[in-house]
């Protein structure tokens, strides 16, 4: 039965800054929301579907979890038989064939690259887990400058290439692809593309990633929560509402470490080699593509309030910017964010 008048809050994981509101109520007695959610990509989903009493959540749900293993054993660096763990083993200079998907993801990463300025550079793992925030090990020092010039020689999306037919990747120096900050999104456009055919209202939900469509029984739409990026609250900062789009948020104020007084977060530029240092403490993108919404955030979240949000509004994306300040947080956002802000912090 279709439960009235409850209000569910999803909260999504470690940095990420998104809390999903979702009621239902006076909605049609033989439609409910059905929940579904697994664990995936070393992290885990969350689905709400609205759809028929009758549904077999189950044998959904089976589905959802067979697209989403699809891409963890191409695309997961936790796997040493996926598609991805594989090129990174590969000689240098070898054409190393994939599936056409995971070139696509590759493909889309590189112009994300090239469109930031290696903001974004899925190339960046040795820094991340020199400094501590990989899966290798953690750390609570700063590595010093000779480490981190040796491994700025093994970052750079340059060395990259894609070959679409037939479908492989080349790496032309020495390069470990970590596909982390937009596999995630991918994977929620590709259970939306699962579940668009057969459904007219959604919310998918992978690693704190999201994409909605539609609105709820009671015929109100999805609306979502931006965190107040302070690590010692969890709340809210704007309600927005996203419409049939992705929305996916980068922050730096849950994952840090902090040495003589200095903080060092854990969202790593690329190009210097060391953590970010400004004030911007986290970005929300919204796009109709959850994967570029997802390599977006991480490369505004490099740049900053300033860089990222003239880049944000060269390339006509929606962003919302909280910065911090010594009297609080300043919100700044691109001129077509305004239309999802809602007016009220909560519904």
């Amino acid at each position: 039965m279709l439960i009235n008048q409850i209000k569910f809050w999803f909260v999504a994981p470690l940095a990420l800054s998104l809390v999903l509101l979702i009621g239902c109520s006076n909605g049609d007695p033989r439609v409910a929301v059905h929940a579904l959610s697994g664990s995936t990509m070393g992290t885990s989903y969350h689905i709400k579907v609205v759809a028929p009493e009758s549904l077999d959540a189950a044998a959904l749900n089976a589905r959802v979890k067979s697209v989403l293993d699809r891409i963890e054993s191409r695309m997961s660096t936790y796997r040493s038989d996926s598609e991805l763990s594989q090129f990174n083993q590969a000689e240098v200079g070898s054409v190393f064939a994939v599936s056409a998907e995971t070139a696509m993801v590759v493909a889309l990463g590189l112009e994300v690259s090239q469109q930031t300025d290696g903001a974004f550079d899925m190339t960046v793992g040795p820094l991340v887990n020199l400094w501590g925030f990989g899966p290798d090990k953690s750390i609570t020092q700063a590595p010093d400058p000779a480490s981190i010039a040796k491994q700025l020689e093994r970052v750079g999306y340059q060395a990259i290439r894609v070959q679409s037919t037939p479908p492989a990747l080349h790496k032309q120096a020495p390069r470990y692809l970590d596909l982390s900050a937009i596999a995630k999104g991918y994977a929620v456009d590709q259970v939306a593309e699962l579940l668009e055919p057969e459904f007219t209202a959604f919310m998918i939900e992978v690693g704190g990633e999201l994409r909605l469509q539609g609105v709820k029984p009671n015929a109100e739409p999805w609306r979502i929560a931006v965190e107040t990026p302070d690590a010692s609250t969890r709340e809210i900062q704007r309600v927005i509402e996203v419409g049939d789009n992705a929305i996916a948020t980068s922050g730096d104020y849950r994952n840090y470490f902090e040495q003589e007084g200095v903080r060092y977060s854990h969202t790593i530029d690329p190009t210097s080699g060391r953590p970010i240092r400004h004030r911007l403490a986290s970005v929300t993108v919204i796009d109709s593509s959850c994967a570029r919404a997802d390599a977006m955030a991480t490369a505004l979240m490099v740049l900053g309030d300033e860089k990222g949000l003239v880049l944000a509004e060269k390339l006509g994306l929606h962003a919302f910017f909280i910065v911090k300040s010594d009297n609080g947080f300043i919100e700044k956002q691109t001129a077509g964010f305004g239309q999802f802000i809602k007016s009220l912090k909560t519904p």
